[in-house]
């Protein structure tokens, strides 16, 4: 106990214990981003719900017709009693909506792509990873057994030369893994999707994209950064996606070839080895589907909305990221200030996060603001005008 409580207390000292808020309530308005937190009425800036479908009365009223019908749960894993009508009509449904022959359901994006790179890969291969790939991505390799190699943050040069030096395998085999967020969750920036392509092709190596951050937002219907980019299932044959941001609901899957995908779920240990999503939530993810493919202006509000950011940011003397997407980061480079800029901005009603260390490195510490279809245009310039507020005063711990 004594050695736990000497931990937490380093943790506090560099500004690296995290805290949970206790959100209390959504005021019930299906297009608003106002939550109350611990007695607060605050702006959310920090969700991932970027089509605002979180609390969409038609998904809240498909998951509540699919629970009367089902019940609150699945009762199994799916490969016993757990695979339900509304999971096998949801994986055709995803597959469509990628384009691609055939998708798998995991319970989370973690277990996804923890469970698709063991599925895949051994002690005798080779992963390698963009340096700031999503954690499970990271753990995944390693918990495979799997030499991981990273190279530095969209250097395609350097992933070449990884690949290079993965060696030559048998006839037909794949020579490495090569895995890589499609937009990166800290930074909000987009993966060279197509050099990668070509690199992984060159050098007969999987590519895997984690798409979580795109899909339903990015591209021209909605689906993503690979038909941003124009590449297909032959040249990604491995795409991750995750059903709780965009699409407002809860869960992952993995879409490609038939026989790929078989074989991650003959052998992926996080999707056999655990019980599967309650029907309702497949139900309402397949509403959340039907919404993305056939109105395409939450996607359109969404991106008006960071434009708008970005250009009153500019204005402003705000220095951003180079983000296309909806995160949108804004560096301080320091743990102790952007705590302290965060507590500012959430006595003046606005949610922001601070993003410190070890999720980033040290000296990169940010405050990541995250823009929704929910949002209304004054919470946008009102967020930009507490952020010059707070960080032209001098704003310190």
């Amino acid at each position: 106990m004594r050695a736990a409580a000497a931990e937490l207390a380093r943790l506090q000292q560099l500004q690296q214990r995290r805290q949970r808020r206790v959100v209390e309530a959504h005021p019930g308005e299906e297009a608003s981003a106002r939550v109350r937190v611990e007695g607060r009425e605050l702006v959310n800036f920090c969700s991932n719900d970027y089509l605002g479908l979180a609390h969409d009365k038609r998904l809240g009223a498909a998951m509540s017709a699919a629970a009367q019908l089902w019940g609150a749960g699945a009762g199994a894993a799916h490969l016993l009693t757990g695979h339900t009508r509304e999971h096998h009509e949801l994986e055709l449904e995803l597959a469509a909506f990628t384009r691609r022959e055939s998708a798998l359901l995991f319970s989370t994006g973690y277990m996804a792509n923890v469970g698709v790179i063991q599925a895949l890969c051994s002690r005798t291969d080779v992963v390698v990873q963009d340096r700031l790939n999503h954690a499970s991505l990271l753990d995944g390799a390693r918990l495979s057994g799997a030499r991981l190699q990273r190279y530095p943050h969209g250097d395609v040069s350097a992933a070449g030369a990884l690949l290079a030096s993965a060696g030559k395998r048998a006839a037909g085999e794949h020579a490495a893994l090569l895995a890589t967020d499609g937009v990166f969750s800290m930074d909000g920036d987009v993966a060279p999707l197509a050099q990668l392509a070509v690199l992984a092709a060159q050098h007969r190596a999987w590519l895997l994209v984690d798409d979580a951050h795109g899909l339903g937002v990015m591209g021209a219907s909605g689906r993503g950064v690979l038909e941003q980019a124009g590449l297909d299932e032959q040249q990604v044959p491995l795409l991750v996606g995750t059903l709780g941001k965009a699409l407002g609901s809860f869960g992952a899957f993995v879409a490609g070839q038939r026989d790929l995908i078989e074989l991650v779920m003959q052998r992926a240990r996080s999707y056999i080895y655990t019980t599967a999503l309650p029907p309702a939530v497949a139900a309402a993810t397949r509403e959340a589907l039907r919404i993305v493919d056939r109105d395409s202006s939450p996607r359109e509000r969404v991106h008006a909305l960071t434009q708008r950011f970005r250009r009153g940011a500019s204005q402003l003397g705000l220095a951003l990221g180079d983000s296309p997407t909806p995160i949108q980061p804004l560096l301080l480079g320091d743990a102790a200030r952007c705590l302290a800029a965060s507590q500012r901005l959430m006595d003046r009603g606005y949610w922001v996060a601070a993003i410190r260390s070890p999720t980033v490195p040290v000296g990169t510490e940010r405050l990541r603001i995250n823009l929704s279809a929910a949002h209304e245009e004054h919470e946008v310039d009102g967020l930009l005008d507490a952020l010059h507020d707070v960080l032209t005063s001098g704003v310190t711990a």
